[in-house]
């Protein structure tokens, strides 16, 4: 009788190697020389190999085996020798979970959802809600209800799904585990009962009233709490408030997606605010004050700006604090007023006169009061020369 080899040789790994190295070199001549993979010659030694790297990680993957075969040897895993490393049904628990992985990456088949009780459980899917806030209810938060859709148990059928008078019966396909086994060679994997979908039930008879899903859909009120500072595209996870699982998984979340009205005045810039203010002709040329309406708790606020005399076009006043206090931030933003100077209209014929006067006075005292057509004219001078 042929010397069995050593399982560490075998697998190509020293005798202190890890549990994750073990599984890492298994893996790796399991796919080598799967026999789906090996066909024509050289498929019977390829074969061979693969049942020894089999073998051998079966052995080395439990602990109690691989400190029998370290202690013993081949003995001391030989179930003919009943050694306390015995092979038996309950030493292939490494192994399978090893034999699912490899299978994943031969096939491309993914894993399924939890287990519980024997049948498959899936969580719920994500559920998202847009809600639109005033640039008001952003700055200082509030409370808000929304209505949502929310699924209630049937109340003909109690929830089992089946006409009443009737009852679910155990799966034949599945015997109501949920699953089946698909086997593909020397590989077998566990996929969700086509028949009853994981449910481990067949309802001959279905509820005509929520056609056997024994849930039906319905509204709630839900109460959500818009926090101070929230901006644009930001969101709020609402636990447990998502589509329901199935077979008794958990539920999704729902995702409330904050967009933001446009205000008549401001514009936000993270914790910043930006308004437009127009000043009077008058007033950018003789200096004054102007009130210029904040964010304030209380509503509607206002603040003075001293505008200095000869303020022109696009002068931007900052207002420290006057912004808003994001959700992340340790202070409030700034306001920042951009000026635009107002041209007169509708003039009466006075009006007009007097304005003339001020031209024909202001031409007479030449660039010194319009600085910036003087630079103008020298551009033009430039440009056309």
């Amino acid at each position: 009788m042929a010397t069995k080899r050593d399982y560490y040789e075998t697998l190509g790994v020293p005798k202190n190697a890890s549990d994750d190295e073990i599984k890492k070199s298994y893996r790796k001549m399991a796919m080598k020389h799967h026999p789906d993979r090996n066909q024509g010659e050289g498929s019977a030694a390829a074969e061979v190999k693969f049942k020894e790297a089999k073998e051998a990680y079966e052995m080395l993957s439990d602990a109690q085996k691989r400190a029998a075969y370290d202690q013993y040897g081949h003995a001391g895993v030989d179930p003919n020798m009943r050694g306390p490393g015995s092979p038996g049904a309950e030493g292939f628990g490494g192994f399978a979970d090893a034999f699912g992985d490899i299978f994943g990456d031969i096939f491309g088949q993914q894993r399924g959802g939890q287990q519980r009780g024997g049948r498959q459980v899936f969580r719920g899917n994500d559920l998202s809600y847009a809600m639109e806030v005033t640039l008001e209810e952003a700055a200082h938060g509030k409370d808000a209800q929304i209505r949502i859709p929310t699924w209630d148990a049937c109340n003909i059928c109690h929830g089992n799904g089946a006409k009443p008078g009737s009852k679910p019966i155990t799966c034949t396909t599945c015997h109501g585990h949920g699953q089946v086994q698909m086997r593909q060679g020397f590989f077998s994997v566990q996929q969700t009962c086509p028949q009853c979908r994981g449910t481990g039930k067949i309802i001959p008879e279905p509820c005509t009233t929520c056609h056997g899903q024994g849930k039906l859909k319905s509204n709630k009120t839900l109460e959500v709490k818009i926090p101070a500072g929230i901006d644009d595209n930001m969101r709020i996870r609402s636990a447990g408030n998502g589509e329901p699982g199935s077979n008794g998984g958990p539920a999704g979340d729902l995702y409330i997606e904050i967009r933001l009205k446009k205000h008549d005045i401001f514009e936000r810039d993270g914790d910043d605010l930006h308004c437009q203010v127009p000043v009077a002709m008058t007033t950018a040329a003789l200096g004054g004050e102007i009130e210029v309406p904040t964010l304030d708790k209380d509503g509607a606020g206002k603040a003075s700006i001293d505008i200095p005399e000869g303020t022109q076009p696009g002068k931007t006043f900052r207002l420290r604090g006057k912004g808003i206090k994001g959700v992340r931030s340790s202070y409030p933003g700034d306001l920042y007023c951009h000026v635009t100077v107002e041209t007169p209209v509708k003039l009466t014929e006075h009006q007009r006169k007097l304005l003339k006067e001020l031209d024909e006075s202001l031409r007479k005292g030449g660039h010194k009061h319009s600085p910036s057509e003087e630079g103008w004219a020298d551009k033009l001078r430039g440009f056309f020369s």
